[in-house]
């Protein structure tokens, strides 16, 4: 890891300090993409710095040409710095001191002008950083609504909460993160709303970060900021909208933007953040309502259908009248666990494969999958049809859960329950059914209880969460977070 650099001023003498600098970067073909130019201000050699791959070339050419139209046309004066200053043709200008600053605000793409004779630089903001347009997020679709989404670009994310926030209390406060990688990481809150002590508890995790780089940018930030060690279950929500980013925020929530990542963290979250998604609010409540009962059933099914239908198989529990749901065979040629841990691999598989591949390839992949394995396993007895049916529809539920991380979670339940109903039957499906809940109960969230509004139990909370109430009713913000002001909108007088 990098040690922590001393602090050096920036020379009067011009000279000492181009010297250093060319020490530092090794300007060059060793560092291609920087450059130094030379250029006379007011009739003193002054050094322009720059990191041209993170920048608008043409801008820092106009620029250029200003500051020599500006030196021909006015006379040497005493105060070189403050003329200049004064004719800064910028709105984003800032003064610094010391080398370390000049090094730093050049590799976050600004421009550095430093005067001989002058202790104090310039730090002019011509950020334009390489990506991508915003576009809808590919897991986060809709069919009504905002079709722009995040980008790798924190000014760009940041501007498009912005946009939805126009609120003067609103803040995006700036912590770098990263020895070497310097990362910038936004909080964006409002001020009179979010808990203070959030906040700073947040501000103090992100500044005791001691790490050379986190180039996985917001999950590696999520992993010193949660402490999350061996729980699967995700504790922070990500979200590549910025319409669902702007709606935790006017909750009382903070929302965390790392750059080179399109996807914003909000926090706190509970278990059942992990299971809404913006289509629900996009329709009307009834249907909203519909969507999320639907998905509930989804989730649930993910979860306990294969481990539940082999309680039942195995053990002889099904009644006549469900016998229909049992395998025809009696006598397997390989035993029921075995088939379904090799359709979890499977479909596992297929799921990393479809990722890896082309789109046009992907849809021939399941092609094969669907017709050549799953069908000719049939027929040549590896698997009972019941066996493929139970865990598509389980996979296909896992698909409908909204967070990739809940459903990667709801997936190792599922795996254990599955070997403990096959090796201890009932007794362990429920052992391990109440050690889990017992367990979700215990794990907080940034001092947030994660099975709330269900543990502990808070009636209007929960209401929320089964209920998609519809806005003009929804007058209180969620309690869980512990907002400034609780109220969304005027609490109407009894008299009216």
């Amino acid at each position: 890891m990098q040690k922590q650099e001393e602090k050096t001023p920036i020379s009067a003498d011009i000279r000492e300090n181009s010297e250093k600098m060319r020490q530092i970067l090794d300007f060059g073909p060793a560092n291609f993409d920087m450059g130094e130019r030379s250029i006379r201000l007011l009739g003193q050699e002054s050094k322009i710095y720059y990191t041209n791959s993170l920048m608008d070339t043409s801008i820092l050419v106009v620029m250029m040409r200003e500051f020599m139209r500006f030196s021909n046309d006015n006379e040497h004066t005493s105060d070189v710095f403050q003329e200049i200053k004064q004719h800064l043709v910028h709105e984003q200008v800032e003064e610094i001191t010391t080398l370390n600053d000049v090094v730093d605000k050049m590799l976050t793409g600004r421009i550095v002008l430093l005067v001989d004779g002058e202790t104090t630089g310039f730090s002019i903001d011509l950020r334009h950083y390489p990506g991508r347009q915003p576009q809808e997020p590919e897991v986060e679709k809709v069919v009504r609504g905002s079709k722009d989404g995040f980008t790798e670009n924190i000014i760009e994310n940041s501007g498009l909460i912005r946009r939805r926030i126009r609120d003067p209390h609103f803040r995006s406060e700036l912590v770098q993160v990263g020895e070497r990688s310097k990362t910038d990481v936004s909080l964006c809150y409002i001020k009179d709303l979010a808990n203070p002590e959030l906040i700073k508890t947040l501000k103090k995790e992100l500044k005791s970060i001691k790490i050379d780089g986190i180039p996985m940018a917001d999950n590696a930030v999520e992993e010193f900021v949660l402490k999350q060690g061996w729980n699967p279950f995700p504790l922070a929500r990500y979200t590549g909208r910025p319409d669902v980013a702007a709606a935790h925020i006017l909750e009382g929530h903070v929302v965390m933007i790392t750059d080179t990542s399109p996807s914003a963290m909000i926090l706190p979250t509970t278990f059942f953040h992990h299971i809404q998604h913006a289509e629900e609010y996009r329709q009307v409540t009834i249907s909203g309502a519909y969507e999320r009962w639907a998905r509930f059933i989804a989730i649930f099914a993910s979860i306990f259908l294969v481990p539940l239908w082999l309680l039942l198989v195995q053990d002889h529990l099904l009644p006549s009248q469900l016998s229909f749901i049992g395998p025809d065979k009696k006598n397997f040629h390989i035993p029921l666990l075995i088939q379904i841990l090799i359709a979890e691999v499977g479909i596992e598989t297929l799921r990393m494969a479809a990722i890896h591949v082309p789109t046009p390839l992907s849809t021939a992949l399941g092609l094969i999958a669907a017709v050549l394995i799953g069908q000719i396993a049939i027929e040549v007895g590896v698997f009972v049809p019941e066996v493929i049916l139970y865990t598509s529809v389980s996979a296909v539920g896992g698909f409908a859960t909204p967070s990739y991380d809940l459903q990667l979670a709801n997936k190792i339940v599922r795996v254990v329950l599955i070997l403990t109903v096959a090796f201890f039957h009932v007794p362990g499906f429920m052992i391990v059914t109440t050690l889990t809940i017992i367990y979700l109960s215990h794990v907080k969230n940034l001092n947030t209880p994660y099975l709330w509004p269900f543990i502990p139990f808070n009636p209007t909370g929960l209401y929320n969460i089964l209920i998609r109430r519809a806005m003009p009713t929804s007058v209180l913000r969620p309690s869980i977070v512990r907002p400034l002001d609780k109220y969304r909108q005027p609490v109407k007088s009894k008299s009216n």
